[in-house]
């Protein structure tokens, strides 16, 4: 694993999709005899991956991503 503090965003935003991918596919926790292992909280992960994709979104230029807008007609 890389030093994070010298990641980019996007590389951190690599770093943390592995992350998930592996809590996914090899579950939240596991124990074998009297060890056990917990890996990061999917929910953190997620919260985290949103704010870097929008660090790496607003270096694109991209001010306006994941916004919507609702029109409502009238009477």
């Amino acid at each position: 694993m890389a030093d994070f503090e010298n990641l980019s965003p996007n590389d951190m935003l690599k770093e943390v999709n592995k992350a998930m991918t592996t809590v996914l596919v090899g579950g939240q926790s596991y124990k074998i005899g009297s060890r056990s292992l917990t890996r990061a909280d999917l929910g953190m992960l997620r919260e985290l991956r949103n704010e870097l994709q929008a660090q790496v979104n607003d270096k694109n230029g991209s001010l306006l991503d994941n916004t919507y807008v609702a029109i409502f007609g009238g009477r």
